[in-house]
């Protein structure tokens, strides 16, 4: 019952590790991407899709990035997206892809992505230490029942303190990794 427990706890924080190296990729850096566009919902015929679903990307250099629709009638809402969204970009449009030329990131801009960058990882974190936290309900709750020892349960908890330790420092890794990343000139 306690391994039970404990893999599952170690399945929740390898996906919040997961979803914060998602959260990175999200983040701007001084070359463009396409993990760049992951987070953009395009109203397709009413319904919200993500950008990833109606077109290819196509990076030819560092700063621009070519986006060819599927459907050419989708090009004026993938545009109107791209234009709302939070990445700062000007797309230009001629008929058959929509182009965009990323901005070189200013100084400040860059700290702000680290703030950005930061924040995310603090939410990683928190997402990996509220998994410690149920799972630890689960131990404390097995003790009290009588379905395991109070040895064991010591054993599980030291365990799972060395799970949360190895993931919160995977979090920590990864935010290093994106700051070099956005400070690099």
């Amino acid at each position: 019952m306690i391994d039970e427990t404990l893999l599952e706890a170690e399945e929740k924080m390898d996906t919040a590790i997961d979803f914060a190296k998602e959260q990175f990729a999200g983040i701007r850096t001084g070359r463009a991407n396409a993990g760049m566009f992951s987070s953009i919902q395009v109203d397709y015929y009413g319904a919200p899709t993500p950008l990833q679903q109606l077109a290819s990307f196509n990076i030819p250099d560092a700063r621009t990035v070519l986006i060819t629709p599927f459907d050419k009638s989708s090009m004026t809402t993938i545009e109107k997206a791209l234009r709302e969204s939070d990445l700062g970009v000007n797309p230009s449009n001629d008929g058959n892809a929509i182009r965009i030329i990323m901005p070189a990131l200013t100084e400040e801009r860059r700290r702000d992505y680290v703030k950005m960058a930061k924040g995310k990882a603090e939410d990683a974190r928190i997402a990996v230490r509220g998994v410690r936290r149920k799972a630890k309900e689960q131990i404390d709750r097995l003790v009290k029942d009588g379905e395991v020892g109070e040895d064991e349960g010591v054993r599980a908890e030291k365990e799972l303190e060395v799970l949360t330790k190895k993931h919160v420092e995977l979090v920590d890794q990864l935010l290093a990794g994106k700051e070099s990343e956005l400070l690099e000139v």
